[in-house]
């Protein structure tokens, strides 16, 4: 059968198609202008004219070598940092999720409700008062907690894991308990029973929080420029390119290849991976 497009269908399809063009329009420019020298974006920036791949080969190679980017090194604290998060999360957000799950007692319950609580809190409200802690722990514990990439890994634990202990613990629902009381009768530990039994049916939810944190991990710049600051020695892509902004603040054609150099690796990864993270979400979180 056909289906009829009403007035309200129509406007509705115009509406998500305008959102759409204004959400893109942004990534468009960059896509555009890498191909372009800076004299040509300055002229029109919205223009097609003068796209060559030579002067993409020639931005690439700028950027990549430029000493005042750091593109290598930057490039490798950033994914330094998202693997060793996003493999803490799940590690101990799944372990987490378990207990609270498979341990129906009013502290259960609370500590779930403060998990779901701190995902509606905005990172602006508690940037300050986290700063301030993190600096005071790593005077007590005479480490540096501050510009350092274990105190900034530390810190995206507490606020990925609200997130991952939500998707994960909606999953372990579904999972019959009377699996694990099997694996009990046969003499598994508790330990046993999550790694060899729970942690491999949870491969579909670890993917999707696993991606979804990457994705914003990687892109995140205010907590990085917080802790590690804009003139440190260690710096996350997002902060190198905004540091790199200051240095060519007129060479744009330098400027957006940096910026398409940050997005680039986690596109391909969203385009590779959004079944899984679709069907992560529809399995965890409605669930629960």
């Amino acid at each position: 059968m056909v289906k009829k497009l009403t007035l309200s269908g129509i406007l509705i399809r115009l509406v998500f198609f305008a959102l759409a063009i204004y959400v893109l329009f942004p990534f468009f420019l960059v896509v555009i202008n890498v191909f372009r020298t800076a004299n040509d974006i300055v002229a029109n920036p919205v223009s097609t004219a003068g796209m060559k791949f030579s002067n993409l080969s020639n931005n690439l190679k700028s950027v990549i070598n430029n000493t005042n980017f750091s593109f290598w090194s930057a490039f490798g604290t950033s994914a330094l940092v998202t693997f060793l998060s996003i493999a803490l999360l799940a590690l101990f957000g799944g372990m987490a999720a378990w207990v609270i799950c498979r341990n129906k007692t009013k502290w259960s319950t609370f500590i779930y409700m403060v998990f779901i609580a701190s995902m509606i809190i905005p990172f602006q409200v508690v940037m300050l008062p986290l700063i301030s802690t993190f600096r005071d722990v790593g005077k007590f514990l005479g480490i540096g907690m501050l510009q350092t990439f274990h105190g900034i890994i530390f810190a995206y634990l507490g606020f990925g894991g609200a997130m991952t202990v939500f998707i994960l613990t909606g999953f372990i629902k579904t999972v019959p308990f009377e699996l694990e009381e099997a694996a009990a009768i046969d003499g598994c530990s508790p330990e046993g029973t999550y790694f060899k039994i729970i942690l491999p049916l949870l491969k579909p939810p670890i993917v999707t929080v696993t991606i979804l944190n990457g994705m914003w991990i990687w892109n995140d710049y205010l907590l990085p420029s917080l802790m590690l600051g804009h003139n440190g020695k260690v710096k996350t892509l997002p902060v190198a390119v905004q540091a790199f902004v200051g240095s060519y603040v007129k060479q744009w054609d330098l400027i957006l290849t940096a910026a398409m150099l940050a997005i680039v690796p986690m596109i391909i990864l969203f385009l590779f991976a959004q079944k899984q993270i679709m069907g992560g979400l529809v399995d965890g979180a409605i669930k629960s």
